[in-house]
């Protein structure tokens, strides 16, 4: 009997065990139920990590693509604005080079100007002892066309007064 008192047990330790057995596996089944709540709550976050994610895979691409555009377009206008400042550059160089040449052009103008206003003043005093040797020579022309005048005068009345004293 005491064999078989050791491998039965009570009634009421069989119903306090069989109770706690119907407690886990109703435990059991709400954590089970749980579980696959928050599995499904899981998956839903795994599917929308992995659509964000390729979302932001085609954004950084987007973006890495426009970044490239616009160095490639700052790149081009770097270049334009380089290629804009020798231009000014080299034509700056040219102005200044065409303002010399023009100095240079304008002081050979003063200087032949200068040449002229002198050659004008020789010219004029030319004019001037012209006229003044021109009046000397009237002038003396007129002084000996009177003596010449009066000699003759004074012949013909030499010879009008001999003829009369004969």
């Amino acid at each position: 009997m005491v064999l078989q008192d050791e491998n039965f047990v009570s009634k009421e330790e069989f119903q306090a065990v069989e109770k706690k057995l119907v407690e886990e596996k109703a435990a059991h089944a709400k954590t089970k139920a749980l579980l696959a709540k928050e599995e499904e709550k899981l998956q839903f976050a795994l599917g929308e990590v992995e659509v964000l994610s390729k979302q932001l895979e085609k954004e950084k691409l987007a973006f890495e693509k426009a970044l490239s555009s616009v160095k490639s377009r700052a790149l081009q206008e770097t270049s334009k604005k380089d290629q804009l400042i020798t231009k000014c550059n080299e034509i700056e160089s040219h102005i200044i080079k065409q303002e010399d040449i023009l100095n240079g052009k304008e002081n050979e103008i003063k200087e032949l100007q200068q040449v002229i206003s002198q050659q004008k003043q020789i010219f004029r005093n030319h004019v001037s002892d012209y006229r003044i040797q021109k009046q000397q020579e009237n002038y003396m022309a007129q002084v000996l066309d009177q003596k010449h005048k009066k000699a003759s005068g004074m012949r013909q009345a030499r010879s009008h007064q001999r003829p009369r004293e004969k």
